[in-house]
């Protein structure tokens, strides 16, 4: 679906039976243009919980994010999807997801001032859902490489984390103002992330002084191991195993920094 409305679904999570969750369509502007991102979580839960910006893949805000946007939710987070691209682009293809992924990760103060004003407006929206003191960003594929620039922006999240993300970054050195943890889930014979872009990040990392960061590559796995709609043996491909290894590494490391607020 190109378009999100309001809506009760049922996702089947990992290791755990069917949850109502409410999705939850909120627009916004930046700099006068018209954005929609969406609320997701489960409001069978009472009280405020974490929240997890999460910058989906290339094709960007679509009920498919949400049902990822769900997964990672489950019954302990409520997570914001943000809308990278304006409400007038929604891509329906390979190829239209291609251009407006280019041309934000062609501007990369463009994907740092649209990331973070997802993550005020999911501050300023979420209302009493929302423990807003425990905030951290995620994001899969196109959306791993915008939370990692995101962190180097300085942003003041608890944690960052990118699933099968590009590496990639034109100033190495902003890196030294990442504040929060960051957790690269990579997959080891992902053909979109070369080995080349891996080692340059991992001189970046430890390039930065004090950032707490972990790459962990996960064998066997290609580019979008967590959707399970990928089916494109050797390149784009769904691998269930290696998906609930990173979403454990996930929840782990968000247990940690939350736990630590």
């Amino acid at each position: 679906m190109r378009q999100l409305a309001a809506a009760v679904m049922a996702v089947s999570m990992i290791g755990a039976a069917q949850a109502a969750v409410v999705v939850q369509p909120v627009g916004y502007e930046i700099d006068g243009e018209p954005f929609e991102g969406a609320l997701v979580y489960d409001d069978s839960v009472s009280g405020p919980r974490p929240g997890l910006v999460m910058v989906p893949n290339w094709l960007g805000v679509t009920d498919r994010a949400a049902e990822k946007a769900a997964r990672a939710a489950g019954q302990k987070y409520v997570v914001f999807v943000a809308d990278m691209y304006g409400k007038a682009t929604r891509p329906a293809d390979a190829n239209e997801a291609k251009a407006a992924a280019s041309a934000v990760r062609g501007d990369r103060p463009l994907m740092r001032k649209r990331a973070q004003a997802a993550v005020d407006v999911f501050r300023e929206q979420a209302g009493e859902v929302l423990d807003e003191d425990r905030l951290a960003a995620i994001g899969f594929c196109f959306g791993g490489g915008s939370v990692l620039e995101l962190a180097r922006s300085g942003a003041d999240l608890k944690a960052f984390v990118s699933f099968h993300g590009n590496l990639d970054t034109p100033n190495p050195d902003d890196a030294k103002a990442i504040k929060a943890p960051v957790l690269v889930l990579h997959g080891a014979d992902d053909p979109s992330v070369p080995k080349e872009q891996v080692d340059a990040f991992i001189v970046e990392m430890q390039g930065a002084e004090d950032v707490d960061w972990q790459f962990v590559g996960y064998g066997g796995a290609v580019h979008s191991f967590t959707d399970p709609y990928a089916n494109v043996p050797g390149r784009n491909e769904y691998n269930p195993t290696v998906a609930r290894r990173a979403f454990a590494a996930m929840n782990d490391l968000l247990d940690e920094v939350f736990a630590a607020n």
